[in-house]
């Protein structure tokens, strides 16, 4: 096995202009929720799969007692109407754990993608403020001053303001990378609390996402998730109250 190995599911597909759109686990697995959601929604088609030493040296027990190794899965989906364009989507379990690992994954990704065509992308990640959110906004970056106006039309955030910062991972990386081979990218990134997966803000992403694209997705099965996430939060801090409770007696006690 290569550093990075790929595997075909299928022959590879014929595509006209295709975007891509990543979504790999991250803060609050925002991007992971969004495209594993936009996968699902528009039946897409697996066609590759990829490997890599730098993830976890585990694999997956399946339901049926089988192991799974672990990895990124690509799927394409082909435009039903004229105002929509051919989608080359990835998702996965891991992204590298190393420095080396993830340049070494981003390259052969973008090789893939660029071998099929792909000229713009879209990254999706979470932007993690450590506390709870009604309305997640959406936070937006890109590799072209003429996309920033673009994208605002679509409702995405840009905070110039604010000095420093950076995107960590693959979704930043894809950008980067990306843009010495010529590609025009945009990177979404919902706000959210960032301690649990957070279908809201994937949500928000996604609300976005289908402006832009065309494509339209049914959200109920995430807004269903996002309750049960809240629920999930709010007896966390139930927990957490009682616990400071306790040793705020103890303290008062010694």
């Amino acid at each position: 096995m290569d550093y990075v190995t790929v595997r075909n599911i299928t022959k590879k597909p014929k595509l006209e202009n295709p975007l891509f759109i990543e979504g790999l686990p991250g803060i609050g697995n925002v991007g992971k929720l969004a495209v594993e959601h936009l996968v699902d929604s528009v039946k897409a088609s697996k066609f590759a799969e990829l490997y890599c030493k730098d993830f976890p040296p585990q694999v997956f027990i399946n339901s049926d007692g089988t192991t799974e190794l672990v990895k990124n899965e690509f799927y394409y989906w082909k435009a039903k109407k004229k105002n929509q364009r051919d989608l080359v989507l990835l998702t996965g379990d891991y992204q590298g754990l190393s420095s080396q690992g993830q340049y070494e994954l981003v390259e052969k990704i973008l090789d893939i993608v660029e071998d099929i065509g792909v000229k713009e992308m879209f990254t999706l990640g979470g932007y993690g403020l450590g506390h709870e959110i009604k309305n997640p906004k959406v936070l937006c970056a890109t590799t072209d001053k003429h996309l920033v106006k673009k994208m605002k039309k679509y409702g995405a955030i840009f905070r110039k303001n604010e000095p420093g910062g950076g995107i960590v991972g693959a979704s930043g990386l894809l950008l980067g990378l990306g843009k010495l081979r010529g590609f025009e990218g945009t990177c979404f990134m919902g706000e959210t609390p960032g301690y649990l997966v957070d279908p809201k803000s994937a949500k928000a992403v996604l609300k976005i996402l289908m402006k832009i694209t065309n494509v339209d997705v049914n959200l109920s099965a995430l807004e269903e998730k996002a309750k049960e996430i809240e629920q999930i939060a709010q007896q966390l801090r139930e927990i957490e109250g009682t616990s400071l409770d306790k040793t705020e007696d103890l303290k008062y006690i010694g």
